[in-house]
């Protein structure tokens, strides 16, 4: 049995449409499913729970990463499968499972490729499944929030992009790899990443797979805001390996202390002053 939750306000009401197009493209196919709408946050993960019980073989998300986040949680360490049609703003997640775009291959895209795992990430104790982090990216998604409303796609990050350029403080935190030696940085972007992109497909960590175990962790140093301005097309064109002071390694855990810090977890800000991370291998069935 499959079960669709539908985020009806998700994408500027986008999801609401594409929710109506998946179940009548299920009823002409003749594929027994059951449906639920969120009502508001946290909401779509009680609902996956709710299916879970009922029996539910694959429970399909249609909407944003939020709605796709909460989804997943609902669904973390069971045996019903997540399935992805997306419908938000920026669907990174679903670019991280190599879900197709437009709403009716995603759909032939679930049927296609029979459930196997995929890795999600906990910081404290929250799980998360793409990517989660601090620095600029978190003051941009406060100014993409507002942006939503209005447009969808990259245009809101974009948006949020260069605003924050006028208004970025760096961060400075401690950071402990694999329970190493801590060490100091002050950053301008600080990632712990599963999926590789984050801002409606900007390729923050383009070595990152949701299936191999492991967190790229990517740090880019603190910089002056007139160069930061001169950096954003690498970081926008996926070359963010060229921008100076970009760091890369692989862990398992990530322990990330600072001051009043605010963490970006799959699209929720979060404010903490320590954010400690560990990998679930393999914790979530997924179609991909």
């Amino acid at each position: 049995m499959l079960h669709l939750v539908i985020n009806q306000t998700a994408g500027s009401g986008f999801a609401k449409k594409v929710g109506e197009k998946v179940i009548q493209w299920l009823t002409e196919e003749g594929r027994p499913h059951s449906v639920s709408y969120t009502e508001g946050p946290g909401h779509a993960e009680e609902l996956a729970k709710s299916a879970v019980t009922k029996g539910a073989e694959t429970v399909i998300a249609v909407g944003g990463d939020g709605t796709v986040c909460e989804t997943a949680r609902g669904l973390l360490g069971t045996k019903t499968a997540l399935g992805v049609v997306p419908a938000g703003t920026g669907n990174d997640f679903a670019k991280a499972l190599g879900m197709p775009k437009k709403p009716r291959e995603a759909l032939s895209f679930i049927f296609d490729h029979p459930a196997r795992p995929v890795d999600a990430g906990r910081v404290n104790d929250l799980a998360f499944f793409n990517v989660c982090g601090t620095g600029f990216d978190v003051c941009v998604l406060d100014y993409t929030l507002a942006a939503k409303k209005y447009v969808r796609g990259m245009l809101p990050y974009l948006w949020g992009v260069i605003r924050t350029i006028f208004t970025f403080q760096s961060v400075n935190a401690t950071v402990q790899l694999d329970g190493g030696e801590k060490e100091q940085h002050s950053v301008l972007i600080l990632s712990v990443a599963n999926g590789p992109c984050f801002g409606g497909g900007i390729k923050i960590a383009p070595e990152a797979k949701p299936n191999d175990g492991f967190f790229e962790f990517i740090t880019i140093d603190h910089m002056p805001r007139w160069r930061i301005a001169f950096q954003l097309p690498r970081l926008v064109s996926g070359k963010v390996d060229r921008i100076p002071g970009f760091s890369q390694r692989r862990c398992k855990s990530v322990l990330i202390e600072a001051e009043n810090m605010r963490i970006n977890l799959d699209g929720e800000i979060i404010p903490v002053n320590e954010a400690a991370f560990e990998m679930l291998e393999g914790a979530l069935m997924a179609h991909y």
